[in-house]
């Protein structure tokens, strides 16, 4: 559990407590949970309780955000203000949360070239200088985003991955810290489980007894900046278009559909099938890529219900 530094601790730890216990806790709401105590820290020193005026100035929505960021930042404080007034902790009132927004985020297709460009430059991460720091990245970059592509996983997923969540004897992966607390199973590929089992045997002469199976310089998860830098080096080694490491998980949706468009048959099913190994909790987030789709805007009227409707989703954050 992280260390709450707010006059607000004690009820933070409760709520954390509580929260994890419940399946509920994410790295989503964690990291928003320590910002919020922070600024109380820095704001309100000498406060000694939760008050409107606290919830108010952190809740409100930043000229630089639009509603879906703003809903990101400030779920987990909503949440905590709901938790603290159910149990008579509190009389403020919970912030008013924006009305969600329709994305009109396009993901970047990926080219067979850039893939393997990409690729080649995870390999190829210099030896030199001999530190565990390089050799612990050399050894990481091309399991890391190799799981990513191959898996669908989300970025915080794979930062968050423990060593007891990988089976592998059966080659699946427990996702428990994920968004939204959707626990999941995502089933690896044989080329990937190798690929696993290869690295865990590198990485553990490295970090004994590690918790993270990608364990950082100081034996912790990796923070989203080291995903984004490092994702940013390799690809434009020899790259030049615009691209994410979590792109690489809408590809990921997109290859699956893809390849299905010409099998009527169980289309619905491998459906289902992909959206609770991606960890959806509707299926609608996964028709999304129906409009990502090449060729199968023609036949998807004839491969679901006549009457469904593609609804537009909302682009999900790291």
């Amino acid at each position: 559990m992280r260390k709450y530094v707010s006059n607000l601790a004690p009820l933070m730890c409760e709520y954390t407590s509580y929260m994890q216990a419940s399946k509920k806790w994410s790295a989503t709401y964690a990291d928003s949970l320590s910002y919020f105590d922070r600024y109380c820290k820095d704001n309100y020193p000498e406060v000694k309780n939760l008050s409107q005026e606290m919830v108010n100035g952190w809740c409100a929505q930043r000229d630089s955000e639009n509603n879906n960021s703003c809903i990101s930042r400030i779920n987990a404080i909503v949440s905590f203000v709901n938790y603290l007034r159910k149990r008579g902790l509190t009389d403020v009132n919970s912030p008013t949360i924006p009305r969600k927004e329709t994305s009109t985020y396009i993901p970047h297709a990926f080219t067979e070239q850039e893939l393997l460009n990409f690729f080649n430059a995870c390999d190829s991460v210099p030896v030199m200088p001999n530190t565990k720091i390089n050799t612990t990245r050399r050894l990481t970059l091309p399991v890391f985003f190799r799981l990513l592509y191959s898996s669908g996983l989300r970025t915080n997923e794979a930062r968050l991955l423990r060593r007891t969540d990988v089976d592998f004897s059966n080659g699946v992966l427990n996702i428990e810290y994920t968004k939204g607390a959707v626990q999941h199973f995502v089933v690896l590929h044989d080329s990937m489980l190798k690929l696993m089992k290869q690295y865990d045997t590198a990485i553990s002469s490295l970090y004994h007894d590690r918790v993270y199976f990608f364990p950082s310089i100081r034996g912790g998860y990796y923070t989203r900046q080291w995903v984004q830098e490092n994702f940013r080096a390799m690809w434009y080694k020899f790259n030049t278009n615009y691209a994410s490491a979590y792109e690489l998980r809408h590809n990921y949706a997109i290859e699956n559909i893809n390849n299905w468009t010409d099998d009527g048959f169980g289309f619905n099913q491998k459906l289902h099938s992909l959206s609770k190994s991606m960890g959806h909790t509707e299926i609608e987030s996964t028709k999304y890529y129906y409009s990502l789709t090449p060729r199968l805007a023609d036949v998807m009227t004839a491969q679901t219900d006549e009457n469904e409707t593609i609804p537009e989703v909302h682009y999900e954050s790291y």
